[in-house]
């Protein structure tokens, strides 16, 4: 009777190391395009938009050394008020960060329930005896808003509205060297509705193909038959042809003329915010409530009362992975959201398990990036709207202007740690005073200072001049 037991229990530890050590495994060539000999890396800005009807989306060059390193790539969208993001997927998994704005968003689970339905209107229906008439259902709706982090698996379809009165801005980082993506490196976008390239010019630029490549325009039904579409969907070749796409020249975001309508309950924003408190305290899911039908997509990182890490003369700092976050730990990734008060600091860290693509959304700061031979690959600002990656193990610190600084960062593990080098936290702190001594070689007291100096724990508050040589 020991024996299947023994087995199963050995199946179990099999299937678990292979888990993880599947977690950022891609195919050989995937490997080979993300080495990371980075000799300099740049703060980087958009290089090619594409417009649309009601708004446009800006692709950073994910062909560049540190993006190819990471594996990842980067997008902004701004969606015009009642502008539509048309239905889509990608090839890999996906975080979105709100900069700007307020709207809905659907995200399609295949083989999940339609659970958002017109009661009310079903029943007015049974009472007039019209058993034909049409009831629309559809599944869930999600509210975002400022500071919303959206997370979208791979190969999951999903759309986008602005019911705000002014721009939805997002940063997109699709982590194209996930293991759930099993293609190359290249992002890829699959559309389900409009003709979002217009033309061979606009394709190269909204897929930043390289040459060689072959890659269709339009959405995923203009390649079918239309006679397939309309045997397949029921309707007629007119509509069928409608769905392939061919004549609409309104782009990947589309505006609606009246408001969007959908089923959705109405949560006004007091009811968001208390059952965002409700999680905050005493309510923690833990992942095993869940389905992935009903799981949480979203959460806010912008809350000041929700900061992991705050100093009130230098800054706060906000982290969503898998533990606030349950279904980050199948996409493998996680984000922060950092603040900066006016020239305070970061301690310099350097990620353990993880890289770090950094968005600034406000102000300015002086980076520094420094590599496993002592160089510094980064040594400039970073500006608003501006892109940089910290690959994993390289040691980073940031330095806010006169006006502070803000930024959201993305990383390529779902339980991403960092380590810091100055503060209380630091792994000078933990070190003891001789060996700091004999290392450095200096003395007994300046170990002492070097080590004890710094209370703060990562976010450091400024000091002049003058503190600095009374602390000397």
């Amino acid at each position: 009777m020991a024996k299947p037991s023994c087995l199963c229990l050995s199946l179990c530890f099999l299937v678990l190391l292979n888990s993880c050590a599947a977690r950022r495994q891609g195919s050989p060539q995937q490997q080979q395009e993300g080495e990371c000999q980075i000799q300099r890396l740049n703060a980087q800005e958009p290089q090619r938009r594409i417009q649309a009807e009601a708004g446009f989306t800006e692709f950073w060059d994910y062909n560049d050394d540190q993006f190819q390193c990471a594996g990842v790539a980067a997008f902004r969208t701004i969606i015009e008020p009642k502008g539509l993001l048309l239905p889509a997927y990608r090839n890999a998994p996906t975080l979105v960060y709100i900069v700007q704005g307020r709207g809905i968003t659907g995200v399609l689970v295949p083989g999940c329930p339609e659970t958002f339905q017109s009661s009310q209107q079903s029943q007015e229906g049974e009472r007039r005896g019209e058993s034909q008439r049409f009831r629309d259902q559809h599944q869930k709706i999600r509210h975002f808003r400022e500071g919303d982090i959206i997370a979208l698996p791979a190969g999951v379809a999903h759309w986008g509205y602005n019911d705000g009165d002014r721009d939805v801005i997002a940063i997109t980082i699709a982590d194209t060297g996930n293991n759930q993506n099993q293609l190359d490196n290249n992002p890829r976008n699959f559309f389900l509705a409009g003709n979002p390239p217009e033309g061979e010019r606009q394709q190269r630029e909204l897929y930043g193909r390289r040459r060689g490549e072959q890659q269709n325009a339009g959405n995923v039904f203009s390649g079918f038959d239309t006679e397939v579409l309309a045997e397949a969907f029921g309707v007629d070749r007119e509509t069928a042809r409608k769905l392939q796409g061919e004549d609409d020249k309104r782009g990947h975001i589309i505006r609606v003329d009246r408001d969007l309508q959908v089923l959705r309950p109405s949560t006004s924003r007091e009811e968001q915010e208390k059952q965002e408190r409700g999680r905050e305290y005493g309510q923690r899911y833990n992942g095993m409530e869940e389905t992935i039908c009903s799981a949480r997509l979203i959460e806010n990182i912008n809350d000041p009362s929700r900061a992991d890490i705050f100093n009130p003369r230098a800054g706060r700092l906000t982290t969503v992975n898998a533990l606030n976050l349950p279904v980050l730990s199948y996409l493998r990734l996680s984000a922060e959201r950092g603040f900066l008060y006016r020239n305070a600091m970061k301690a310099p860290v350097w990620n353990i398990n993880a890289h770090s693509v950094l968005y600034a959304t406000r102000g300015e700061a002086q980076v520094q990036i420094v590599d496993q031979r002592g160089e510094a690959v980064f040594n400039d600002r970073l500006r608003e709207g501006q892109i940089v990656v910290v690959p994993q193990n390289f040691v980073v610190e940031k330095q806010a202007g006169d006006e502070g600084f803000e930024w959201v960062g993305f990383k390529t593990h779902e339980h991403a740690m960092f380590s810091t080098l100055a503060g209380r936290t630091s792994v000078i702190r933990a070190m003891p005073v001789d060996v700091l001594a004999n290392a450095y070689g200096i003395s007994q007291e300046e170990a002492r200072r070097l080590k004890m100096d710094r209370d703060e724990a990562v976010l450091l508050e400024p000091r002049s001049r003058s503190q600095r040589r009374a602390a000397a």
